[in-house]
């Protein structure tokens, strides 16, 4: 799937989680950096972590009662169903992904046992995609989060953007990484194959 400037499908709709622990931080001026190059007919819609907070994720799928919903929560669930890609921005933390993006994401695995949400099946065909800045001018040492997000989406049978990657620690810095700004230009224009676990490459796993 090729997102060009002309003739972009209405129905896209992006949704940007922002998962920093500091506003305005390198990992979102790389991830708005990338979102301006979309086709302006297609919606975004950024949703911060840190302002939109969750309790931590309490697993209760093995509980007969409900687990109570909060008002974050649902804003989130139905964020995440309407937008068809996904672009999951968090800083490399110990090299993986930040506490409020991992929480965002735990989140998913109580939406999959919701009576009639049908969330597995309805995030299948999806786009998810990863930005994340570092202080190592080293991305390989992001490749973790990468993983990481590569295997949430090949859970659920979505396809995969990959990861735009930059460095930068002190504020702002990221915008001196030349080559990260430059990727940034054409990120969403980027092939989104189906996910798949290694143990799938290769093994003719359908789409």
């Amino acid at each position: 799937m090729t997102l060009g400037t002309t003739g972009a499908a209405p129905d896209r709709s992006f949704l940007f989680v922002l998962g920093s622990s500091r506003s305005d931080g390198n990992t979102e001026i790389l991830a708005r950096a990338a979102a301006a190059q979309l086709p302006a007919g297609i919606p975004q819609r950024w949703v911060d972590l840190n302002r939109l907070a969750l309790p931590d994720f309490q697993d209760g799928r093995h509980e007969d009662a409900g687990r109570p919903v909060d008002e974050n929560e649902e804003l989130l669930r139905q964020a995440t169903l309407e937008a068809t890609d996904i672009v999951i921005a968090s800083p490399l933390y110990w090299y993986t992904l930040s506490a409020q993006t991992k929480r965002y994401l735990d989140y998913w695995s109580g939406w999959l046992d919701v009576p009639d949400l049908d969330f597995k099946r309805r995030m299948e065909g999806r786009t998810l995609w990863g930005v994340t800045a570092m202080a190592d001018d080293d991305h390989v040492v992001g490749d973790a989060l990468t993983t990481t997000l590569n295997h949430t989406a090949a859970y659920l049978r979505m396809r995969f953007g990959g990861v735009l990657t930059g460095t930068g620690s002190r504020p702002g810095r990221v915008r001196a990484d030349e080559g990260a700004m430059l990727r940034a230009k054409t990120f969403f224009e980027s092939e989104t194959p189906a996910a798949r676990f290694p143990y799938e490459v290769g093994a003719g796993a359908g789409v």
